[in-house]
This record gives C-alpha cells, sequence and structure tokens, in this order.
C-alpha cells in the first residue's frame, strides 16, 4: 500500500485526525509510521465496529442449548478396551510422523509479577524449570520414543518474540534440533475508541492489540508453516497454551478418539469445579458442538442442575484441542473464517498533548474453540482435572504459580505410589519429562531402580 493508498483508507473511514497528524510528522517519522502500520486491516476494524454497535443480545437461548456427547474417562471393561484402541491408533499416527506440536505463547508474565514471555517462568517445583522446558521436554521424549521428528511450534507476540527466540537459544533448544522449532507471531489490529476513531500509542504507532488465541490459525497459515506441514505429509496438529503445565502434549490415546472419530477438531474437557467456575463450557448449541465463555453464558445455564442435582453443563474447556491441518487449510481459504469478538477495557495510551492517558478502547479478537461449530465433526473427551489442567493465570490464589506446582508434586506423587514407592505427606516431587509421559512409565523404569526418598525427589 502506497503513502497515497493509506491516507486515502483513512480518510474514507474518517480518520481525519490520523491524517493531520501524519501531515504534521517530519519525512523520517512518516517514514516510520507507513512503515509501522500500512499492514495493519483497518477496513476489517472498522467494519467490525459498526458490528459491534449493533443493540442486541447475541447469547444463546436455552432453547437451543443441549449437553454434549463426550467420550467419558474410562470406567467399565468396554470403556479401558475403547482407550487401549485410541491409545493404539494414536501411537501409529505418532510413529507414521503425522502430529506435531503448538503451543500457543503470545503472553507476558506481568500478572504473574515476572518480567518477561509467560513460557520462561520458572515453574517446576523441585528443579524450577520453565513452562516452555516442560513442553519441549515431552516433544523430546516423544519424538525419540517414536523415532520421528514432531514439529514443535511456538507461537508469539510481537511483544515478545524476541525475548522467546533469544530464550530457547540459551538453552540449546532444550536437547531439540533448533530445525524442529519453529517461531511465528500472531496478527495484531489496531484498537479503536467507542466511537470508532483510531488511537495512537506514540506518534509513530497506533494502539494495537493481538487479534486473539483463534489468531494462531490465521497466523500459521500466513506464516506458510501450514503449508509446509502439509506439504511434509504432517495432518494433526496438537494445540495448547503455554500456561498449563499439566498439558499432555500429544496424549495418544486423544490423538487416536480424534482419528476414530473422524473429527476435524477436537477438545479436552474437565468437570466444573462449580456453577461459578470461570471457564468456557463445552455445549451442543443449535444441533453444533461449541464453546461458550462462561460471561456469554446466561447464569439459568451455568448454574442449571441435571435430576441428580449435579452440573448439567459440566464439560469445562481446558485449551487443549487437536485440529486436522486440512481443517485450519478450509478456514483460511476464502478469508479467516472464526468471528471476531469485542473487548471494550481501558488503555493507557498517549493523549492529544502527548501525556499518558488511561482511555476505554475497543479490541478485537478471534477464539480458537469458535472453529468447532464450524467443523462437519467434532470430538469431545472428559480427563481428570488433577492429572491434565492447572492453568497459571494469577499471581496468588487460585490458577496460581503456588496451585500448580502442587498440582505437580501431587500427579508425580500419585505415579510414584503406583510404583509402590512410598513418599513423605510434605515431600517436592518432580518427574522429568524425559524419564516418564506416565504413570505407567514410572511403574515399568523403576522397576530395577532404587529411589532416595527426602524432602526434594527429582527423577530424570
Amino acid at each position: 500500500m502506497t503513502e497515497q493508498d493509506f491516507l486515502k483508507t483513512l480518510q474514507n473511514y474518517g480518520q481525519h485526525h490520523i491524517v493531520e497528524h501524519y501531515r504534521a510528522l517530519t519525512p523520517h517519522q512518516r517514514d516510520v509510521f507507513l512503515e509501522a502500520n500500512r499492514d495493519l486491516d483497518v477496513p476489517l476494524v472498522m467494519r467490525l465496529h459498526r458490528q459491534f454497535c449493533q443493540p442486541g443480545d447475541t447469547r444463546p437461548s436455552s432453547a437451543g442449548i443441549s449437553p454434549p456427547r463426550v467420550v467419558s474417562l474410562p470406567r467399565s471393561t468396554r470403556e479401558h478396551d475403547d482407550a487401549l484402541r485410541a491409545r493404539s491408533v494414536g501411537e501409529s499416527l505418532l510413529q507414521r510422523q503425522k502430529v506435531a506440536a503448538l503451543v500457543v505463547a503470545g503472553g507476558q508474565g506481568s500478572r504473574l509479577g515476572f518480567e518477561g514471555p509467560k513460557g520462561t517462568f520458572p515453574l517446576s517445583p523441585v528443579k524450577e524449570k520453565t513452562l516452555f522446558q516442560l513442553f519441549a521436554e515431552q516433544v523430546r521424549c516423544l519424538s525419540a520414543r517414536f523415532g520421528v521428528t514432531i514439529p514443535f511450534l511456538i507461537m508469539t507476540s510481537g511483544d515478545n518474540h524476541v525475548d522467546t527466540v533469544r530464550f530457547f537459544q540459551r538453552n540449546r533448544y532444550f536437547g531439540l534440533t533448533p530445525d524442529s522449532v519453529y517461531f511465528f507471531s500472531q496478527g495484531v489490529l489496531p484498537a479503536v475508541s467507542p466511537d470508532g476513531r483510531l488511537i495512537l500509542r506514540d506518534k509513530v504507532h497506533f494502539y494495537t492489540s493481538p487479534n486473539g488465541h483463534g489468531g494462531s490459525l490465521k497466523a500459521l497459515s500466513d506464516s506458510g508453516l501450514l503449508a509446509r506441514l502439509m506439504a511434509a505429509g504432517y495432518e494433526e496438529l496438537f494445540y495448547c497454551q503455554v500456561d498449563n503445565p499439566l498439558v499432555r502434549i500429544a496424549d495418544p490415546v486423544f490423538l487416536g478418539h480424534h482419528s476414530l472419530e473422524g473429527a476435524q477438531v477436537s477438545t479436552k474437557v474437565v468437570r466444573r469445579r462449580g456453577v461459578d467456575e470461570k471457564v468456557g463450557v463445552y455445549l451442543v448449541v443449535n444441533g453444533r458442538q461449541a464453546v461458550i465463555e462462561y460471561s456469554d453464558l446466561d447464569e439459568t445455564n451455568m448454574k442449571a442442575l441435571d435430576e441428580n442435582g449435579g452440573i448439567l453443563y459440566w464439560a469445562g474447556n481446558t485449551a487443549i484441542h487437536i485440529f486436522s491441518l486440512s481443517f485450519i487449510r478450509d478456514l483460511n481459504s476464502d478469508g479467516f473464517a472464526l468471528p471476531y469478538h469485542c473487548a471494550r477495557k481501558s488503555a493507557y495510551v498517549v493523549s492529544s498533548d502527548w501525556e499518558p492517558a488511561s482511555v476505554d478502547v475497543w479490541k478485537f479478537e478471534t477464539f480458537v474453540f469458535d472453529a468447532i461449530p464450524l467443523a462437519q465433526r467434532a470430538c469431545c473427551m472428559e480427563v481428570a482435572r488433577e492429572e491434565e489442567f492447572a492453568p497459571v493465570k494469577n499471581k496468588e490464589g487460585p490458577d496460581s504459580p503456588d496451585t500448580a506446582r502442587q498440582a505437580l508434586i501431587d500427579l508425580h506423587r500419585s505415579w510414584l505410589e503406583k510404583a509402590g514407592i512410598k513418599v513423605p505427606p510434605h515431600a517436592k516431587v518432580e518427574i522429568s519429562p524425559l524419564f516418564a509421559l506416565s504413570p505407567e512409565d514410572v511403574v515399568e523404569r523403576l522397576r530395577n531402580r532404587r529411589v532416595v526418598i527426602s524432602s526434594e525427589i527429582y527423577i530424570e
């Protein structure tokens, strides 16, 4: 887009204050301004602003909602046999080099009181391994186990891309080959004021915000990585977010159920702790499987109980998915198919006299789970919260580093106890992903090995 085209676009959408500001800049500042902002999708933002100015309640009605069909935790002999069959199918996908893994990691650790990308936050209870290291070691273990290369994809943001890449370089990619680790950044969109005016962050940059975790599917395509993976024969993408240290990367059972269902997208869910838990809910909405954010589900449905007094809509979203690569390609084939949502927040920007000021802004973002109702077939699988879901979102209290570390300790303690090893009540326990990915691994590998019991137990 030329300077003339860019200014014409701004004028067409009534952004005269930006045009006037641009014309007052020095020639060098104009060059920087154009380079920084010319690729931003101003027409899309203006269209979204008009869309969200329309009044009305977009929440689904109770009449259109029902509980989904869920692959439940195996309890009966038949369900255990189904899980074994799924594991075999998933392991076959891994052995045939059909699976890649994506960790969405665009956030900073500021809410945790930590400077740097969230993935670089030290979390494990004994060795203080970072979130990135815990995931990378799982990928390394699986790759070695099946004798394949599992591409490890990391979606960053403009705020943390350089720091994330340098972190992996400094740590020698945690034993992974550098050419199997791929970094790409999610897109951003300009934010606007409630009356639709573009906002300046400083003299040469618009105030922008990431386009949401759904943007990972667009960025994967835009970066060319999607085409490269498909050309190399990969078919399935395991997806998770960086803040959950209990994630089982490329879980073979999950992969197997996804394949056996012929699903284009699959999701792991846990039972909601209570009717007030702030977690997205997996439902059937107007005949299509979907996840609805807790803030978008009315109180009647959030608190609905079944005939036994249990939570009717109990399936809480864990943000752990599998996407078929061909489905991601289709979502990007004619523009980006996921809908946008509007988040209305306060932002700290410069005012008209270039002093810092807090203003109300509208940010536009996409949610990755909005791909679910667009799929022809989707699969939903229940997992145990204590084994697979301990997100790190808050500095303290629920869903904090302390609760996640304790979840890791409790999980690894249970693995040792299944191997017949008693652990002192207050001992810290950590089992490296390079040693074991499951309790079955622990039982097998500790048969002829002595474990030293102390206040801190680390096994690698």
